[in-house]
């Protein structure tokens, strides 16, 4: 079989932030995929970048005092401690505010437009007057048009889910700076998605196996509701690649994101580090533009369910109109969730990926019980502190380490004694998961393997060394532990996509080669020389899962003073501004299990659902003492994840700072006339 050749990518994280941990899985995935790949021979080029560009960062720079580019920089700059962290190895990362992105961005438009698939037309939208620039959708609020709930998005409304333009909404305003927004007429360059030669191509490319069936059928959903030409051009101030001979206008942040990743591995082969592969089997005597070309190459994408239309429809339709390849695959995943919650960067809920290293644990096994719950299938992954547990525990420390610790003991001097697990056919193992792996459903491979690591389990158990040893049947005790060594480096090949740096430790202990699928079943056999062993992973401690969902402590006052606390520094009213506080009944009130401090409250605050609120207030209150009131809500309080479940907010209180000499607590409590959902201002 002739070596594949694959430029792989994830989705580009947006340059506003942090990793959170649904960016840590998509990057362990295609990890996972790309290790596979070159464990099979294959020649692949993993690459990433930042996506830079657009008003979020813009404007997220100006608050933080910086220039863009010194924002972009600084996020960019803390990237590597998670990648390193995770054993996550791209070939190279970059960035969409580069050169390579401005040269190929505005060359794939001028193509583009050469081929006639440029239109543009005069448009209506927001202009915030105070700002002085165009509003974003998401920069704009207002009046849900159709169920009339307040302080909703530009484009679609939180509590009916109705999708909407920004000119609809009631009474809007800029979230920037509260300003009733102006209606203003601007040109606008858009791509001709509905022009039927796009429209025919696209359902062609989405229908002929790229795609997984579930997205197929999603996009076949998308034409019969049908295509709108697509804008990709915004209006100075912006952050971004200026389209050429149209000064003071800028490609949409869409249009140039997925460009970064053909950026990325220009920069790669442009610094030299693609034709001296360390990864690639053989060398890469091409240039950037040979490479991208040559129809034997796979361009394979790694993106979460939130992102699909721009993947499936904008991005092959670019590429295809503009004379470039289109992806061969399109791998869509999707989001993860703390115990059956959802997960979102923006409320902030989630695991903290630096948290988790911090605490000393192992990021194998996050790796292991990640791909443990993935499959080829748009499935979301649920992370259930128990079950993570339950599963690094059992399957690696119980099952596969387990192995090597228990065998070498009856191997004298570490000398294997030949043998032959051919019964245990290894060689199906190793066929069926790379399989598995390649179609991405690594957690059958992991129970493939699983099964395989029991029934060596069962062989040792069965053929008990230590009472051969005691019986005076030494050889053949040797004989059979060294038949467990010999599939215990089967096993660790299989499980090297998954645990890179266990498998190297296990490769340490076993002497030999690096493991590949071409030497996986190949026995060490008689006479080989294990070296000693050393322990090669702990097992979880429940208490490390405790602290790495404990919330951040409350600091405590600096000082104190007759009557209460020192009034904290002055504030400004933009920072006031940013706390929400909003009115919200007590519906419910009851006490928290294994908790003397706790009530969990159950709060209408006006928005159609009800909220979850723990509150450290069982001190002062009975729960039916409180059902039926109103109180005082901070509405945009990040979700805190705690041992008792998720408090979706804060109810307001009010304390003696000095709570041993003053004891109490006090809720707040509005004036009869207040409403819920009423915003206190």
């Amino acid at each position: 079989m002739s070596q594949r050749k694959l430029f792989v990518t994830t989705a580009l994280p947006y340059a506003n932030g942090k990793f959170h941990i649904g960016h840590i899985m998509e990057y362990i995935q295609a990890d996972i995929w790309v290790r596979h790949q070159r464990m099979g021979g294959q020649m692949v080029h993993f690459v990433g970048a930042d996506d830079a560009h657009g008003a979020p960062i813009m404007i997220a720079a100006e608050k933080a005092g910086k220039t863009p580019d010194q924002f972009v920089a600084e996020i960019a700059a803390g990237r590597k401690e998670y990648l390193d962290g995770f054993h996550v190895r791209f070939d190279n990362w970059h960035s969409t505010h580069s050169p390579e992105n401005t040269e190929l961005a505005q060359g794939i438009y001028k193509k583009l437009k050469a081929n006639g698939m440029i239109t543009s037309r005069t448009i209506e939208q927001f202009y915030d007057p105070v700002k002085g620039m165009f509003l974003p959708d998401r920069y704009i609020k207002g009046e849900c048009p159709v169920c009339h709930a307040k302080d909703q998005y530009g484009d679609s409304c939180e509590v009916c889910s109705s999708v909407y333009s920004p000119t609809e909404l009631i009474n809007p305003y800029s979230t920037l700076t509260g300003a009733t927004p102006e209606l203003r007429s601007s040109e606008h360059f858009f791509f001709k998605l509905s022009d039927p030669k796009v429209v025919d191509f696209l359902k062609a490319w989405t229908q002929d196996g790229k795609l997984q069936p579930e997205m197929a059928k999603k996009a076949g959903e998308w034409f019969e509701a049908g295509m709108a030409d697509w804008d990709i051009s915004r209006e100075a101030p912006y952050f971004g690649i200026e389209i050429p001979d149209a000064p003071g206008k800028y490609f949409y942040v869409w249009l140039d994101a997925p460009i970064g990743y053909l950026a990325s591995l220009k920069n790669h082969f442009d610094k030299g580090q693609a034709r001296n592969h360390w990864h690639a089997p053989s060398r890469t005597d091409v240039s950037f533009d040979q490479f991208v070309s040559d129809p034997g190459v796979e361009q394979v994408h790694f993106i979460g369910k939130d992102i699909v239309y721009f993947h499936t429809l904008f991005w092959p339709a670019m590429l295809q109109f503009s004379g470039r390849k289109t992806p061969n695959q399109v791998n869509v995943h999707g989001f993860i969730t703390v115990s059956g919650e959802k997960m979102s960067k923006s409320r902030g809920t989630g695991i903290d990926p630096l948290k988790y290293l911090a605490l000393g644990m192992n990021p194998e096994w996050l790796r292991y019980y990640i791909a443990a719950k993935l499959n080829g299938r748009v499935e979301d992954v649920d992370f259930n502190p128990d079950d993570f547990v339950a599963r690094v525990n059992s399957d690696l420390v119980g099952k596969y380490i387990n192995i090597a610790s228990r065998a070498v003991k009856f191997i004298p001097g570490g000398k294997l004694a030949g043998g032959d697990i051919g019964a245990l056919n290894p060689g199906k193992l190793v066929q069926d998961v790379q399989a598995l792996y390649e179609s991405r459903d690594y957690g059958k491979a992991l129970r493939e393997i699983m099964a395989f690591a029991d029934q060596v389990n069962l062989r040792f158990d069965g053929a008990a060394p230590w009472k051969l040893v005691k019986e005076g049947k030494a050889e053949e005790a040797a004989k059979v532990c060294s038949d467990c060594v010999e599939a215990f480096k089967v096993l660790t090949a299989c499980l090297k996509p998954v645990l890179p740096a266990l498998a190297a430790q296990a490769e340490a202990f076993l002497q030999c080669a690096p493991l590949d699928w071409s030497n996986a079943v190949a026995p060490l056999g008689a006479g080989h020389q294990v070296g000693e062993y050393k322990h090669l992973m702990q097992r979880v401690d429940m208490k490390l899962l405790d602290a790495l969902f404990e919330p951040p402590a409350e600091a405590a006052p600096e000082k104190l003073v007759p009557g209460g606390e020192e009034i904290a520094p002055t504030i400004s009213i933009d920072d006031f501004a940013k706390i929400d506080l909003r009115i919200a009944k007590i519906v419910n009130a009851e006490a928290v299990e294994g908790s003397t401090k706790l009530l969990r409250l159950t709060l209408d605050a006006g928005e159609g659902q009800m909220r979850n609120v723990f509150s450290g207030i069982a001190s002062a209150y009975k729960p039916d003492q409180l059902v039926g009131k109103l109180t005082v809500l901070v509405a945009n309080l990040a979700p805190r994840k705690m041992k008792f479940g998720v408090s979706e907010g804060m109810v307001l209180a009010a304390s003696h700072g000095d709570e041993k000499a003053n004891p109490g607590i006090y809720v707040l409590e509005p004036w009869e006339g207040a409403q819920p959902g009423m915003r206190v201002r």
